[in-house]
């Protein structure tokens, strides 16, 4: 019997419980939830058994119905359409405002940039819903920035507006919770550019602008692909946001998911719609690669 070599054994031991980690907790679980989305809803909710659960004159619990309701109601595109429009207004707003504040920190003073960093991800040492709650307080009606804008609105002779339960809320929202994430990859990549870079283009006669658009844009469009992703596919599932801030029409696919299986407990038809969100994230990451891919092919 042959005897394993050291490196297969140090590969396996390295390798084995992140790999056993993700079988248990994401394959199986993602697996699970396929299986659910072709089951009947149980009398009481959640699942129906696999035999003897279907309809009358079925053999099996087995069903197709839950993705024939899906794609026969166009009411359903209309929502993943509205959460990909907020994720994607999101994450523009986000790179437009983390991308200076990135720049800032790394062009500061190293002695400043630990502080600046930690400025950064100090949100996160509070509670998530505290933070929500801060911004409902934010934007209610009575606040000054309400009372500012409307202010402003009937100066010009324009209708008040509600900003706290709105889309405008959400989006507010989804920006304040996601911007580090934003922010953190940016830095990281702005960090490693090279000065001397941005010298050459200098005595070359290139403009501050020109070196910006020419030099450190495009060396840093691995971060803002990097942060896109950490902002956008969040924010496409997220459903506490959207409930605490968002009005009665501000419903996105996380919202739904949630009330599929806290609400109505129709475990089926919200694994039907967990499985087309994963495909939808799938598959704009896959986009998003291919485009990647050819724009470096297409540069060498």
């Amino acid at each position: 019997m042959s005897k394993l070599a050291p490196a297969t054994i140090t590969r396996w031991v390295v390798s084995g419980p992140p790999t056993l980690f993700m079988l248990l907790f994401f394959l199986a679980p993602s697996l699970i939830m396929v299986l659910a989305s072709f089951r009947y809803p149980g009398a009481f909710g959640g699942l129906a058994p696999v035999f003897g659960g279907g309809r009358p004159g079925e053999d099996t619990g087995l069903t197709l119905e839950n993705y024939q309701f899906f794609f026969s109601d166009l009411l359903y595109t209309e929502i993943f359409l509205k959460s990909l429009l907020i994720a994607l207004i999101s994450t523009l707003a986000c790179i437009l405002m983390a991308y200076p504040l990135a720049l800032l920190i790394a062009r500061s003073p190293k002695r400043h940039r630990d502080l600046m960093v930690l400025l950064v991800i100090l949100p996160f040492a509070s509670n998530f819903l505290i933070r929500v709650y801060a911004l409902m307080i934010l934007l209610g009606p009575q606040q000054a920035l309400a009372s500012t804008i409307n202010g402003v609105l009937a100066a010009f002779g324009c209708a008040p507006v509600s900003l706290l339960f709105s889309t405008f809320a959400v989006v507010v929202g989804m920006v304040y919770v996601h911007l580090p994430f934003m922010v953190l990859p940016l830095y990281t990549n702005l960090e490693k550019h090279d000065p001397t870079l941005l010298d050459a283009a200098q005595d070359l006669g290139a403009s501050a602008w020109s070196r910006f658009w020419r030099v450190t844009f495009p060396l840093s469009l691995p971060g803002i692909f990097s942060g896109s992703a950490l902002v956008f596919i969040p924010v496409l599932g997220m459903f506490a946001i959207p409930d605490l801030l968002g009005g009665t029409r501000d419903i996105l696919i996380g919202n739904l998911i949630k009330d599929q299986f806290l609400g109505t407990r129709d475990w089926p038809f919200g694994s039907m719609l967990s499985i087309m969100l994963t495909v939808v994230v799938l598959a704009l990451a896959g986009l998003a690669a291919r485009l990647g891919q050819r724009k470096r092919d297409g540069g060498n």
